[in-house]
């Protein structure tokens, strides 16, 4: 009898180390993957920012080349906190002024393309470039800048004007990017409200109220990317595919992007080991999540084709599709599987509606 009680004191320690607490969880969010990623994205758009500087100092296929890398190292990094939509990031219309999509009427093109064929000198300038609309001076702006129509231009004299636009869009994002990690490392600002919520707070006044919103943020991110990055290209059942409704298409990024975004998302999860809060019969929601994660990584990692060649590919098509249906089950264990657990309610995202 006392062997028998010994094991299962050894069985039930692994599940005890395991359990956090919801403070420990908030803390883990801000300090080991939020204001990591947030750090990540500023130190990222710096280097961009030099990267055109540099192309526009010396046009030549090898700076070129290098902005443009650059330039995919950045998409990627946002993508990772595009979903954190709590707090500075839809403060000021800093998550539109990073990237105006989704774009269903094709503003950003429009207005882009305008800039550059009347050659508007206020576009050049960081300052009053960022009085513009904010469609002129976000990731999508600058990915029609160095991978457009016309992007050849950018090694040669031709290019001039063009370069110094798309070193004021480089400039742009790093400021907004700048502001968002800064206001996350703040100690009196955003993490505190998160890590120490209180009572009189405008934002969180509970501990739920704060878990409830890095929930929510999970759970609308998927959301997000399946609704506004996965289904407008693939089409809904019955449509043909719309490479060119994808984000980031010219420069090649679509699928990047999004296995990214789901790659933040995860890290948000695990870091914070929120899964850990929940009783301990609830086990199966947490092994469900990293389970669905990695099978979004490894079906994003099957895509080795450009998009429009992917499309037209039988197996590669079908790893897309899965990536929706696994979009799909991550968003009902997160929303309400994970939710339930917790005791808590994710609330409506801020794509229902119009």
């Amino acid at each position: 009898m006392r062997v028998l009680v010994l094991i299962l004191m050894l069985l039930a320690t692994p599940a005890l180390a395991q359990a956090v607490s919801v403070s420990e969880v908030l803390e883990n969010a801000v300090e080991k993957a939020i204001r990591p990623g947030f750090t990540a994205l500023a130190d990222e758009t710096a280097r961009l920012e030099t990267a055109l500087s540099r192309l526009c100092a010396e046009r030549s296929d090898e700076t070129l080349a290098a902005a443009q890398r650059q330039f995919a190292v950045v998409v990627s990094s946002h993508a990772r906190v595009e979903f954190l939509r709590l707090g500075p990031l839809v403060e000021e219309n800093r998550a539109e002024r990073m990237l105006f999509w989704p774009d269903r009427k094709g503003i950003a093109l429009r207005q882009v393309q305008q800039v550059l064929a009347e050659m508007d000198e206020t576009a050049t300038a960081e300052a009053t470039l960022r009085e513009k609309s904010v469609a002129l001076q976000g990731l999508g702006a600058l990915e029609f800048v160095l991978h457009g129509t016309g992007a050849e231009a950018l090694v040669g004299t031709e290019g001039d004007f063009r370069c110094r636009y798309g070193a004021a869009i480089a400039a742009a994002v790093d400021t907004v990017a700048g502001e968002l990690a800064a206001a996350w490392l703040a100690e009196d600002g955003i993490a505190l409200q998160v890590t120490a919520p209180q009572a009189e707070s405008p934002t969180y006044r509970s501990e739920r109220e704060a878990l409830e919103a890095l929930t929510g943020a999970m759970s609308h991110g998927i959301e997000a990317i399946r609704d506004t990055r996965l289904l407008p290209f693939l089409g809904r059942e019955g449509e043909n595919p719309k490479p060119r409704a994808a984000p980031y298409w010219r420069s090649g990024l679509t699928i990047a992007s999004i296995r990214a975004g789901f790659e933040g998302i995860a890290t948000l999860f695990e870091q914070s080991r929120i899964g850990e809060a929940a009783p301990d019969e609830h086990d199966w929601v947490r092994n469900g999540v990293v389970f669905e994660f990695a099978n979004a990584e490894r079906a994003a990692d099957a895509v080795t084709l450009p998009l429009e060649a992917a499309l037209a590919d039988a197996g590669q098509r079908r790893a897309i599709g899965y990536l929706v249906i696994l979009s799909q089950s991550l968003q009902s264990l997160l929303g309400e599987s994970l939710a339930a657990a917790l005791g808590l309610s994710v609330g409506f995202s801020s794509l229902d509606g119009d």
